[in-house]
């Protein structure tokens, strides 16, 4: 592996397998790990309770701590793996809060004005891995983790997201980009699974760095 690369990422819909995958290559590669601020969020379980009452305070927790954490990727020197990435949080989450109605206009743009100005001193994975899995991957995965809070996750919440991030990953530009398709694979269980994983890894830095 190339120790000169320094940003991992990794990115999926709820339930697709990114903390257990953030983990499992950080202890495979030593690399250090940033996970997403899920279990002592203030909002998160609100949120799914009433979520037009909450979208934007969660959504603004969650930016601040992808900015945290992308200062943090920034300024230091070793190579990080990332559950999540900020742009998700915008492009995503956000945006598919506003469409279905979760989140007022004005709440949105007011969102975006912040989003955007975060921007200059963020930069971009080098490889983003996009951990692709259906409805019935999700579902079995969040009900496997059994967290109280995501009880109330609703199918078409999935849906709109997964459709979200389809539209997002197609149009994706800022760096090296690996799309890894998980709703056959169980790389927690399967050694050969995680091998697999890591050899389509390894190829992609092999490619950025010959």
């Amino acid at each position: 592996m190339n120790i000169s690369l320094k940003h991992i990422a990794i990115a999926g819909n709820i339930g697709s397998g990114k903390t257990t995958l953030a983990e499992k290559l950080a202890k495979h590669y030593r690399w250090s790990a940033l996970y997403e601020s899920v279990d002592h969020n203030p909002y998160l379980k609100d949120f799914y309770c009433d979520m037009p009452r909450w979208a934007f305070h969660l959504q603004i927790y969650f930016l601040n701590s992808r900015f945290t954490q992308a200062n943090k990727i920034r300024l230091g020197k070793n190579t990080i793996v990332q559950d999540r990435t900020i742009y998700e949080d915008a492009h995503i989450f956000a945006a598919n809060l506003r469409s279905s109605g979760h989140m007022s206009e004005k709440d949105y743009q007011c969102y975006l004005d912040i989003f955007h100005s975060m921007l200059d001193y963020v930069k971009p994975p080098d490889l983003l891995i996009y951990l692709k899995a259906d409805i019935p991957k999700l579902v079995q995965q969040i009900q496997k983790r059994n967290r109280e809070f995501e009880f109330n996750i609703k199918l078409e919440y999935l849906r709109n997201l997964n459709e979200h991030y389809e539209k997002w990953i197609s149009t994706y530009t800022l760096g090296k980009l690996l799309v890894i398709d998980v709703n056959n694979l169980d790389f927690v269980e399967k050694i050969e699974d995680f091998s697999l994983i890591v050899g389509r890894i390894e190829l992609e830095f092999n490619n950025l760095f010959s």
